[in-house]
């Protein structure tokens, strides 16, 4: 019974191939070859984009340094260095995207020194990083730039070894993690503060320096002459949001001028919401997105989002921030539309020079 069973299966799959190869026969007629437009030398020197980007994405020191490029096409955010000298965070936010990132684990884990500065060596005496340009690499892409304020003292030192790159230092710390940057100047160093309105922070960046303290610390080392920039993201249509916000942006421009405004709404990664959710966080920042899926997750209403953006852009420019000095960060395309935004394709709008 078993033989009988097996010829029957071989006849069927014969049966199958005949048929398969006679319907490739009837569809071939009439077609032309590849090889009348392009000689088989072309073809095998073309390469698809995921393997492009695949085998051709530099990095440097085993991935220590190495240029962010995973944008979604319908997304307007451009390539961007990052320096990954540690990952997590100790603050814990509730919204915060690392949790996501490191699958739940928000313990700050970092990278030997030696191999951190070993890393930057090798870029500094790389003539052809960045096709030659100056860049500015963001040290808080996957962690709080100044969590560990003796490693981060040590990584501007070596930057302060050569004059064409920048280190971009962002952060929610107060101005007790930034003293090793009043007691010696560098001069390529970049500092950028995420700040929110008070009563966000009090709601899901419990663990984090106050709001006040934050723009204590950015003021400090503007009047040191620092480059600052700020970060007011993510934005959340809390009650009374325009009140809030309108209080945070005089806040800051009362105390110094940001050299550079970063602008951002929620943003909820299927892993951001999976961890949190998992953690016990609390997750009541959620409930505003809408049903909108983008290649970033999910967003607050197109409407809702194009009104934020537009009352903060009145409000910076009002106290005499000049608009384009005002970056939106990971939005689409159909949203800086709407709200007339212009923006350079392929450059990271935040980060670049």
């Amino acid at each position: 019974m078993m033989k009988k069973q097996q010829k029957q299966r071989v006849a069927a799959l014969k049966a199958w191939a005949t048929i398969r190869r006679k319907r490739r026969e009837e569809a071939a007629k009439g077609t032309r070859l590849l090889e009348d437009f392009m000689t088989p030398e072309r073809i095998g020197s073309i390469s698809h984009p995921e393997i492009a980007t695949k085998f051709k994405k530099k990095k440097y020191g085993r991935g220590i340094i190495c240029q962010f490029e995973k944008t979604p096409p319908n997304i307007v955010c451009g390539k961007f260095w990052e320096l990954r000298w540690a990952f997590g965070c100790p603050l814990n936010c509730s919204y915060c995207y690392l949790r996501g990132t490191n699958r739940g684990n928000m313990r700050p884990r970092y990278i030997k020194v030696a191999q951190i500065l070993s890393a930057l060596d090798e870029i500094f005496n790389d003539p052809n990083f960045n096709d030659g340009k100056p860049a500015i690499l963001n040290s808080g892409e996957l962690c709080d730039s100044l969590m560990n304020p003796e490693i981060m003292s040590q990584i501007c030192d070596k930057f302060e070894e050569q004059k064409k790159h920048k280190v971009l230092i962002l952060t929610k710390f107060g101005l007790k993690n930034a003293q090793f940057l009043l007691t010696k100047r560098r001069n390529n160093v970049i500092c950028a503060w995420s700040i929110n309105a008070i009563p966000v922070a009090k709601m899901w960046e419990s663990l984090a320096p106050s709001p006040e303290e934050r723009i204590e610390a950015a003021s400090t080392l503007s009047n040191c002459g620092y480059e600052v920039r700020v970060r007011i993201d993510p934005i959340f249509p809390i009650d009374n949001w325009k009140i809030y916000y309108e209080d945070l942006v005089y806040h800051i421009f009362f105390s110094f001028e940001p050299k550079r405004i970063i602008l951002g709404t929620p943003r909820g990664l299927w892993k951001t919401l999976f961890y949190g959710r998992k953690a016990g966080v609390d997750m009541s920042w959620a409930k505003y997105f809408s049903k909108e899926e983008t290649g970033w997750g999910k967003k607050l209403p197109l409407k809702l989002r194009a009104e934020i953006y537009k009352y903060m852009i009145d409000k910076l420019v009002g106290v005499g921030c000049n608009k384009r000095d005002i970056s939106i960060c990971k939005e689409t395309r159909e949203l800086l539309g709407i709200i007339g935004y212009k923006y350079k394709p392929f450059v990271c709008q935040c980060y670049s020079k």
